[in-house]
Parts: C-alpha cells; structure tokens; sequence
C-alpha cells in the first residue's frame, strides 16, 4: 500500500512574497438560535410533594343560602355547612439530554485556542436545546391525563385547558372584525365570575394572531397599542380589557392548523399565570451530571431535569380564543 502526500499549498489561501494567506475565523460562533419561550419563564415554579405531587383545591366554601342565613332574631335556627374541596395529583415527568466530548477533539481544539470557551458553549447550549423542548411541551405535551398518564411527555397546558369539564372557548372569524371585541368580552366573563375569584394576567397566542389584532386596531380604530414588560427587559402590547392592560405576549411554540387566509385557524390563550404551576423535584432548573469516562476516553454530560406543569382550575380561570382566516 503506498502512502499519498497532499501538497500543503492547498491549506493556504494564497502564498506569495511577503505574503501567507490561511484560514482564520472570528472567534464568536454567530449564534442566534432560538431558545426559551416566555410562558415558562412566568409560570409559579414550586417544589413538588412527591410522585405524584398532591394538592387540594377548595371548590366551595360553607356558604348558607338566603332561607338558611336569615332566620328569626328571636328563635334563631342554624343549618351546617361544610367546604367542598377535591384532592388533586401531578404525575411527575423525565427530560433528558446527553453531549459526549470526544478526549482528542478537546485536546486539539485546547492546543489550537481558537475556541477556548466552546466546551462551556456546547454544555450551556445543550441545557437550553433541554428548556427549548420543555417550553413547547408545556404547551403541546401530547400526555391526555394527569390521573392516568398515556406517554411520556407532560400533559400540555393547552390539552388541560381544552380537556377541562366545561372548557371556555369560543371561535370568532377574522372577516367579522370582532377579534379584539371577542378577546375583550371573554375576559370579562373570566372576572365577572361569581363563584371564584379570577383575574386573568396575559394573553398567549401566535405572533401572526397578535398581527392580526393589530390590523384590527390599526383600521377599525386608529389605535396603536401600549407596551409593557414582561420579562427581562422584553416588552410587548397590551390589551386594555376589564382585568387592566393584559400583555399580549407571543409565542412561537403556540402553532396554528391550515394556511393563513385560506382556512386557518389560530389560537390565542388568556390565562391566569398564578394558577398553572410546574411541580419540579430537586431543582426547578436542569442539572447537568458528568459520567465517567468509559474505554473510548469520551466525557459524557447527561443533562436531566424532573417536573410537570398543573392548569388549576382550567375551566374558570383560562380561556381559548379560536381565530379562523
């Protein structure tokens, strides 16, 4: 077998007197990924009690009717009362993700110092690659039950809200111009309601939804939005409706069926973010663990994470807002 010898003019880009031209790079990799999600970020983080993780939901409280409560002053008679209230349970669930760091790769790219830092990029971006796949499962997570868990993934946020025993939801037509007016009035019936005390903190939806309702506002009303801040110096429009101004916040992990002017259908969520929960173990972020190496002398970084979001009281305190186009 003969050896083949490459000419080493071909790693040049040019050689010539004075001059040895090579490849260089910028020593930042251009990097605009998209990575978390908003609605995860604002969603009450709290410790889980166990597997399941258990709560109580009170569902009434000892309230005597009229004819119970008002009696003879001079022959008072009572009637007792009792709370209603339900235990309720979240299956917890398991996200993983694994890098493997090759011992040679490491040493050359060490030796090289071009890249110094991209073990620590490559380890960071494979947490957020881990929270990019939470945020839309919290969302769509295909799980149909939090009783009796069917897959895996959690039950998502928008399956526990339609999955609710009288879910609020109402379809509106973007050719009827009432989209704004839709969003309005359903929140007003979130807090007109007199069994329970909600009030709704935001709007989710796709941003070619909140485009939508821009255009609405723009040609019906001449109106341009507010903004406020949501997040982290984020900010977006707000909706002035019967709970105060509501951010309208998009979401990229909020889909929507069919082809927009043609039969599309597109969903807004107004929720109230105090009461949807994710119930983590151990620790509400990731937690990255470094096995041995085994005999290829790769290091591997398994990235683990334990939880699952709960919608409490789905069918009073959030409403699904359907547009078709």
């Amino acid at each position: 077998m003969r050896g083949q010898f490459l000419d080493l003019m071909a790693a040049a880009d040019y050689l010539g007197p004075g001059a040895v031209e090579i490849d260089r790079y910028q020593t930042e990799i251009f990097d605009i990924v998209r990575r978390r999600g908003v609605f995860g970020q604002r969603i009450k983080q709290v410790p889980a009690t166990g597997h399941p993780s258990r709560f109580f939901e009170e569902t009434a409280i000892p309230a005597p009717t009229a004819a119970q409560a008002f009696v003879d002053p001079r022959n008072i008679t009572t009637a007792a009362q009792v709370p209603t209230r339900i235990d309720m349970s979240v299956p917890l669930k398991a996200l993983v993700s694994q890098l493997n760091y090759n011992l040679f790769d490491l040493e050359v790219t060490s030796q090289q110092s071009q890249f110094a830092y991209l073990q620590a990029k490559d380890l960071a971006d494979a947490v957020d690659g881990l929270l990019r796949t939470h945020d839309v499962a919290l969302w769509n997570g295909t799980d149909t039950s939090l009783l009796s868990p069917m897959t895996p993934q959690y039950f998502g946020v928008i399956g526990q809200i339609e999955g609710a025993q009288n879910p609020q939801t109402v379809t509106v037509a973007k050719s009827s111009g009432n989209i704004v007016q839709t969003i309005k009035t359903a929140v007003a019936q979130m807090v007109s309601n007199a069994l329970y005390q909600i009030r709704p903190t935001a709007i989710y939806a796709n941003p070619m939804l909140l485009d939508l309702i821009d255009q609405e506002m723009k040609s019906q009303f001449n109106v341009v939005l507010n903004t406020v801040e949501v997040t982290g110096g984020f900010r977006v429009k707000a909706l002035s409706t019967q709970a105060g101004d509501l951010p309208l916040i998009p979401e990229w992990a909020l889909g929507y069926t069919g082809t927009l002017g043609s039969g599309a259908v597109l969903p807004a969520y107004i929720v109230s973010e105090d009461l949807i929960e994710y119930h983590w173990l151990t620790d509400p972020n990731p937690r990255v663990f470094k096995l041995g190496l085994p005999s290829a002398l790769t290091q591997q970084m398994v990235v683990v994470k334990f939880g699952a979001p709960v919608v409490k009281l789905p069918n009073y305190a959030h409403y699904e807002v359907k547009v078709t186009d």
